[in-house]
């Protein structure tokens, strides 16, 4: 899991830059992925704050470049599978805000990891007007296995914009679906929103 969190940790910031410019609203979804990936290692390796591993400074950027580019409120809905029907609107919203948080916390302190790694593109197999596509990457590390990392997209007003992310064929859906459901059905929608509110503020769960 350990692994899997540092590598997710990439993927996620990787889809940082994917609507930052309303003119690159257009581009393919492998471009738009390849744009961002470089783009970020850029950042990483030009940041001394990220390169010291300051927490303040590596959530600062992936609060403001890296989540305005995921559709939070779909990822959500998928990692809580059928429970998300009987969530009331209030509970959703909160649902989403905490999933978010989570995520900050999670996988911002890996960020400063990544300075040696290249990313290996794969040929987008989907028609030209498809607007749910699937981009197949490799992280490419000196001396060790690549890591395969695929990216669920669709196209929105705004750009493409991540809902999935898939790491040595793991699933960031799947992976929460499964710890999600076993707490609704120990504690409900409610207990869950109160699991993960007590990760957020470190008071709670790992």
């Amino acid at each position: 899991m350990k692994v899997y969190r540092s590598f997710l940790a990439y993927a996620l910031a990787a889809v940082g830059f994917l609507a930052i410019a309303p003119a690159l609203a257009q581009e393919t979804a492998d471009a738009a992925v390849k744009r961002a990936s470089q783009e970020l290692l850029q950042i990483i390796r030009a940041d001394p704050k990220v390169q010291a591993g300051d927490q303040a400074r590596i959530r600062e950027v992936v609060e403001a470049k890296v989540f305005p580019s995921i559709d939070f409120e779909r990822m959500t809905s998928l990692a809580m599978g059928r429970n998300w029907r009987v969530a009331t609107p209030e509970q959703q919203k909160r649902l989403i805000e905490e999933f978010r948080t989570l995520l900050v916390r999670t996988y911002a302190g890996a960020l400063a990891q990544y300075r040696d790694q290249t990313m290996d593109y794969k040929p987008v197999r989907a028609e030209a007007n498809a607007t749910d596509v699937t981009v197949r990457t490799e992280v490419l590390r000196p001396g060790q296995t690549p890591v395969q990392i695929d990216y669920s997209m669709t196209r929105t007003p705004d750009g493409w914009k991540a809902y999935d992310i898939i790491v040595g064929g793991v699933s960031l859906v799947t992976n929460y679906r499964d710890e999600f459901s076993e707490q609704i059905k120990a504690g409900g929608v409610d207990g869950l929103i109160k699991s993960l509110a007590a990760k957020n503020k470190g008071t709670g769960g790992k």
